[in-house]
């Protein structure tokens, strides 16, 4: 039988950290695994957590049907920008973060076995901002799915627009990319573009609105400047609901709100209606 004094050196147990989330939504306090059996949204009341750009691959596409493309495309730092830190350790730092390259994941897959061009933004990345690299990679990818005559996907998740570290060169990427989506819709090409939160700025002004369909995330933050900047200029008292999915659809900007977990059957059900 342990001593009274071993027993006040033992270490109280505590929960491990990890199993419990608090729920933006809601505000309850959640059972992690359970968020994530359910893709990463509220057993209580649907919120939807934010996931990386890998999670959302698995998530969309038939598993191990995944194919990177343009993996070896690398940010530069062309202006030697520097504000807190310089933008070449910034990316390093960042890269060891999150496991990513840069904020954008592309490639193809197969959606229901509908073989697909699938590109992903993700806000991890210095806010998902569109560097050279988001631009180059998501302008292959268009190409690619051109030239192969695939249905294109692209999942934005960005919360940023242009990246100021690398100025005039970030800024094109909004037209380039923009370009190479006429060229893809001038061959008769099918886009669908899914909307989470946040998708602003650079982003929500070029691709991330252009296509054929658009479906968006509940809840999701959609929109150029954010809502406060816009307040704050305009100072007015802004709409209800203010760049929400829910309030661009009831305004036009978005064909349909999908949950997370219906994205799959509804991509590969509007391929299907779509012909392609």
């Amino acid at each position: 039988m342990a001593s009274s004094t071993e027993t006040e050196k033992r270490t109280k147990r505590g929960v491990p950290e990890g199993l419990w989330v608090k729920c933006p939504g809601c505000q309850q306090t959640i059972y992690k695994k359970t968020a994530d059996e359910l893709l990463g949204t509220c057993p209580e009341c649907s919120y939807h957590f934010y996931v990386s750009g890998q999670e959302r691959i698995r998530q969309v596409l038939d598993e191990g049907t995944f194919e990177e493309w343009d993996a070896e495309i690398m940010p530069t730092d062309p202006l030697e920008f520097k504000d807190r830190k310089s933008y070449a350790d910034r990316i390093v730092a960042e890269q060891k973060r999150t496991g990513l390259r840069d904020a954008a994941l592309t490639g193809c897959g197969m959606i229901r076995a509908r073989r697909v061009a699938i590109g992903v933004t993700d806000s991890a990345f210095i806010m998902g901002s569109m560097g050279s690299v988001v631009g180059e990679r998501l302008t292959r990818l268009i190409e690619r799915a051109t030239e192969q005559d695939l249905p294109l996907i692209i999942i934005s998740g960005s919360g940023g627009g242009a990246r100021m570290h690398e100025g005039i060169l970030s800024l094109m990427q909004m037209a380039k990319v923009s370009a190479a989506l006429a060229r893809y819709d001038q061959q008769g090409g099918f886009f669908i573009s899914v909307l989470t939160n946040p998708t602003m700025g650079g982003v929500a002004a070029s691709f991330a609105a252009l296509g054929d369909v658009c479906f968006a995330e509940p809840k999701a933050l959609i929109g150029f400047a954010g809502p406060r900047t816009i307040k704050a200029t305009i100072r007015i008292e802004l709409p209800e609901g203010f760049q929400t999915s829910e309030f661009l659809l009831e305004h036009g900007y978005v064909d349909r709100i999908v949950a997370r977990g219906k994205l799959k059957s509804e991509i590969a059900r509007t391929i299907d209606y779509c012909g392609k």
